[in-house]
């Protein structure tokens, strides 16, 4: 992918960002010209991603916490002088059970993730973005916020609560210049993803069979869609929940698409 100036001068903090979505949006984000701040919760795994960036760019960082959350907006605008972007990807998998079987704590943790951890992080960024007048705020979403899927009874009723938040938040905060947007991406190339293949809960040949464009997406694919969001060709656009799934939602067939 060539070099272009899109998020030029723009100063974005990037989470979950040691690995998938994360890692990949920030690398593509600093190609199109971006400032990036990375953090995520495992500190260690975040240096070893990051060896090459400025220790002072790296942050760990619990989404969780509101406290973590403030403290890491801090740090942003103390390094990089301010910040004009947030990438929220920090999320975990869903446990694969079906409802009458599932672990409530472990329900709980990964709603807790996604949602409190979209909000609070995102608030910490609007107490400095408001203010200022201007800002683009990106959640992550996911297909499975969208249409309903068995034996996922956390990700997918939080990924759906993700796509609200930002529709409330844009409601809030867009007559101050601040943008609110999340992403409902497909099942995408991660290292989360290549692991539920290996565990036989996912189907690789199934799911390339059930898209239209024939394949799961990239992390690239992703990255390039929050860039839009993030820039100001988007300034306009605030409260959507934008799909980067190959038609995924788009098909509503039995079966595979070839054979619909």
């Amino acid at each position: 992918m060539n070099n272009i100036p899109l998020l030029a001068g723009k100063r974005i903090l990037i989470t979950g960002a040691a690995s998938g979505i994360g890692e990949g949006a920030a690398r593509v984000f600093a190609r199109f010209g971006a400032e990036v701040m990375v953090s995520d919760l495992d500190p260690d795994a975040l240096a070893e991603t990051w060896h090459d960036l400025d220790p002072h760019r790296r942050i760990g960082l619990n989404v969780v916490e509101e406290a973590q959350c403030d403290a890491a907006i801090s740090r942003v605008v103390d390094v990089l002088g301010g910040i004009d972007g947030l990438f929220n990807s920090a999320g975990i998998a869903d446990e694969v059970k079906p409802a009458l079987e599932a672990n409530i704590d472990v329900w709980q943790r990964c709603v807790d993730i996604h949602l409190r951890g979209s909000y609070c992080i995102a608030r910490a960024a609007a107490r400095v973005m408001v203010p200022q007048g201007s800002g683009s705020i990106l959640l992550v979403s996911s297909v499975n916020g969208v249409t309903g899927i068995p034996r996922r009874h956390a990700y997918g009723p939080a990924k759906a609560a993700i796509a609200q938040l930002a529709r409330t938040l844009t409601c809030e905060w867009a007559t101050h210049n601040v943008r609110v947007n999340s992403l409902a991406p497909t099942y995408i190339a991660t290292p989360m993803i290549d692991k539920l293949i290996a565990d036989g809960k996912l189907d690789l040949d199934r799911l390339e069979r059930r898209t239209p464009m024939g394949r799961i997406g990239s992390v690239q694919d992703v990255a390039r869609a929050a860039a839009y969001l993030l820039s100001d060709l988007s300034q306009y656009i605030s409260g959507v929940n934008l799909p980067v799934d190959g038609g995924w939602l788009a098909y509503g067939g039995p079966g595979d698409v070839a054979t619909a």
